[in-house]
């Protein structure tokens, strides 16, 4: 598999460049490099980075997904503040209405989480991998915190710029650039930061340098760590289903960024390299016991994913109200993203002997995004029109390698449930399509302004027959391939009588194309059970409203929104007994919900007082149900709120939070029904002054060691719960530190 990886990696490599050559005359349009060097510092505090969501004037290094009054940013020194090292923090400290679900590996944004999440960095989509018969499934947290520049989160069904999967919202991540780390004046800067999260027992560093000669600035950032299982609040050891406390892991985590980036006078154009890394290994203790089919020491379970990237950036920001755009983005890059987890253990009383499994999920694609704005007048009207386009070429790959002890003829019958060694749906070549338009109009002097938008989209998934998928046991021929299109558009009025009051409203469409697993699957055996996917599906769709309105500043401001979603053909999976008998044990199928319907609000302020306080809240709520059945739809999370009380001073700070949550809502399934909750989080941190550029940083969470449950991380399957519940509960008292050092 190692050597088939690198050889796809050098192909693809090469067809990239290739095709970077050859469009360069795109970028030659422009008129005017993108020469600016981030803001000046503030305090020496730290090194101001350059904020990626501004209200009011584009920016050449504005997302364009995150250019709506939906989307709030939490930038670098936040996270370094908040100490956030994985999705899972922002939910408790930036984000509330953000959660992360371990299990399927997916973001969860008003209520829908996983392939209905669109997840970018640097304008690149990081595809969701749903592997339907193993689980070998997520991918879009193949990042390290270290390396981000900012992290915006875009709420809403609004296909109208991000295109497929925006039905929960956007997930926007965007890495350190050289500016980032040079201040003006300077030409190279440097962060080298060393942390202990106490949650996973974890210790890591990462370093960032960049150096700019001329026109040129290079950036080099690389991490590392190492740590453990992440703890819960359980206090039973041992083996079997009694145990509760978490299985222990052990985990190696790597990164890097390189960045090379030539400032020019029709534009700044770059070469972008982004590795990341991380292996996992688990004792499962909790599925062993004395006399059971797996003993004591012999049976682990591995989890690794692994993402690569190289890509050619161009930006552009005109000075001149006379050049054909005023900004510009565009990016082509390859991307190879790859899930995999396995087991190894040895049988004792079932087909006795050795086994192991390896699964894996692939996605490779090659493409191009980009978009531009103008700003021009017609008569009394100002207009503000962005446009954009982005195409993907992919290959999805699913396999499972592995070995049973099934030469014994007693085991005849046990064996012919163990499917390895085959493909469970055929490889997929996938082609996308989208471009959008959408054009701000502001009414004269006001302070009203109109935004139309329209997105087209087009996808194409073609099955490709393979000895593997062939070999799979319940293979009945390859299933037929899927092509739609489908048309999003959006209408958002604004009211802006002063720079820091702005009141809103939008209705917005969006659409989810069908995963290539909820298509293909096809998992199982006669006489047994089956998993099918369904190449019948119809790709979701949403018409939802929203209205809302941003206040104030820094200082003092908030936020509060109302939305209402509708979505029809919600794909969802149902089991069922099969009534010819041919799947004793049941079928499990993909289907799509006719109705769909959610709704909810958030809500959030803050206040910063002359002598150091300062206070913040945050609160999110969503309800959703099968408008037909009834049903609570699974990934729905309780209302959650957040409430801060701090002090700060020009060398040191601190922060009590406050973080609450109510009980679950009783869902269809659900084995553990997660109760509500409130645990609080003292942080702080120091900047001596005899250090110039160094933070220390310390937290302890969960002070009163409250034994608490994430709804998104509770079991939610048909039948009874084998394991305590204690065992899904979140970590106890943790505490965390880190150092940074700023040059």
């Amino acid at each position: 598999m190692v050597v088939r990886r690198y050889r796809s990696t050098l192909l693809a490599c090469t067809a990239f460049f290739a095709l970077g050559l050859a469009t360069t005359s795109f970028a030659q349009t422009a008129t005017q490099a993108d020469a600016a060097t981030g803001e000046a510092a503030k305090s020496d505090r730290v090194t101001n980075l350059k904020p990626i969501v501004v209200k009011g004037k584009a920016k050449a290094t504005q997302d364009a997904l995150a250019d709506s009054p939906t989307a709030s940013e939490t930038t670098a020194k936040e996270i370094d503040d908040k100490q956030i090292t994985r999705i899972e923090d922002l939910g408790r400290s930036t984000e509330v209405g953000v959660g992360f679900n371990r299990t399927t590996g997916g973001v969860n944004i008003r209520g829908l989480g996983d392939d209905r999440v669109l997840t970018t960095v640097d304008g690149i989509e990081i595809p969701y991998l749903l592997d339907a018969s193993r689980d070998a499934k997520g991918g879009i947290n193949s990042f390290d915190f270290n390396a981000l520049s900012s992290v915006d989160i875009v709420r809403g069904a609004d296909s109208s710029r991000g295109g497929s999967r925006a039905l929960g919202g956007a997930f926007v991540l965007r890495t350190l650039e050289p500016e980032d780390l040079i201040a003006p004046g300077s030409t190279w800067g440097g962060v080298f930061k060393l942390g202990y999260n106490g949650d996973d027992r974890s210790i890591g560093g990462s370093a960032a340098i960049a150096k700019r000669i001329d026109n040129t600035a290079v950036l080099f950032e690389g991490g590392y760590t190492r740590g453990h299982e992440l703890q819960n609040n359980g206090d039973i050891g041992g083996y079997s289903t009694k145990r509760t406390e978490a299985d222990p892991a052990d985990y190696n985590q790597k990164s890097g960024l390189f960045k090379i980036r030539q400032y020019t006078d029709i534009g700044t154009f770059g070469i972008t390299a982004e590795h990341y890394n991380k292996d996992k290994t688990i004792d499962a203790m909790h599925l062993q016991s004395p006399t059971g089919n797996f003993r004591p020491g012999n049976y682990d379970q591995t989890d690794n994913v692994e993402r690569n990237r190289i890509s050619l950036d161009y930006k552009y920001e005109a000075e001149s109200a006379d050049s054909l755009v005023d900004t510009a983005n565009a990016v082509f890059y390859w991307q190879n993203l790859l899930r995999e987890n396995g087991v190894k253990g040895y049988r004792y009383t079932s087909v006795i002997g050795d086994y192991w499994r390896r699964n894996e999920m692939e996605n490779r694609s090659i493409g191009f995004s980009g978009n531009a704005s103008k700003s021009f007048d017609t008569g009394g009207l100002h207009h503000k029109v962005t446009f954009g386009l982005d195409t993907s070429f992919g290959k999805i790959h699913q396999y499972s390698a592995g070995k049973d002890s099934c030469a014994n003829p007693r085991w005849a019958f046990s064996c012919s449930f163990l499917h390895t060694n085959q493909s469970d749906m055929p490889d997929v070549d996938s082609k996308r399509v989208g471009a959008f338009i959408d054009d701000k109009i502001e009414f004269g002097s006001s302070d009203f302004s109109l935004t139309p938008g329209l997105r087209f989209d087009w996808y194409d998934y073609s099955p490709k027959n393979t000895a593997a998928f062939r070999d799979s046991a319940n293979y009945q021929g390859l299933p037929a391939g899927q092509s739609d299109s489908r048309i999003s558009p959006k209408l958002r009025a604004s009211y802006q009588p002063q720079d820091n009051i702005e009141l809103y409203a939008q209705w917005a469409m969006a659409f989810r194309a069908p995963n290539v697993s909820e298509l293909y699957v096809n998992y199982g055996v006669p006489g047994g059970y089956v998993n099918y996917g369904n190449p019948n599906l119809k790709p979701e769709t949403s018409n939802g409203i929203e209205i809302g309105t941003n206040l104030g500043d820094d200082d003092f401001g908030g936020h509060v929104g109302v939305f209402y979603n509708k979505y029809k053909n919600f794909i969802d999976t149902s089991r069922s007994n099969d009534p010819t008998g041919t799947y004793p044990l049941g079928i499990t199928e993909y289907f799509n919900r006719a109705n769909v319907r959610m709704y909810g609000v958030e809500m959030n302020a803050h206040k910063k007082f002359d002598n150091g306080m300062h206070i913040k809240g945050a609160l999110a709520y969503v309800n959703g149900k099968d408008s037909d059945t009834g049903q609570w739809i699974d990934s729905v999370a309780p209302a959650k709120a957040a409430f801060t009380v701090g002090y700060a001073t020009e060398v040191w700070g601190t922060d009590l939070t406050f973080v609450t949550a109510t009980s679950e809502p009783k869902k269809t399934g659900d084995t553990l029904r997660a109760p509500g909750y409130g645990i609080f989080d003292l942080t702080g941190w120091w900047e001596p002054e005899q250090v110039k550029g160094l933070t220390i940083r310390g937290g302890i969470y969960n002070i009163f060691n409250k034994t608490y449950y994430d709804s998104l991380n509770s079991p939610s399957y048909a039948g009874s719960q084998t394991q305590r519940a204690s065992y899904y509960s979140e970590p106890g008292r943790t505490f965390k530190l880190t150092l940074t050092q700023r040059f």
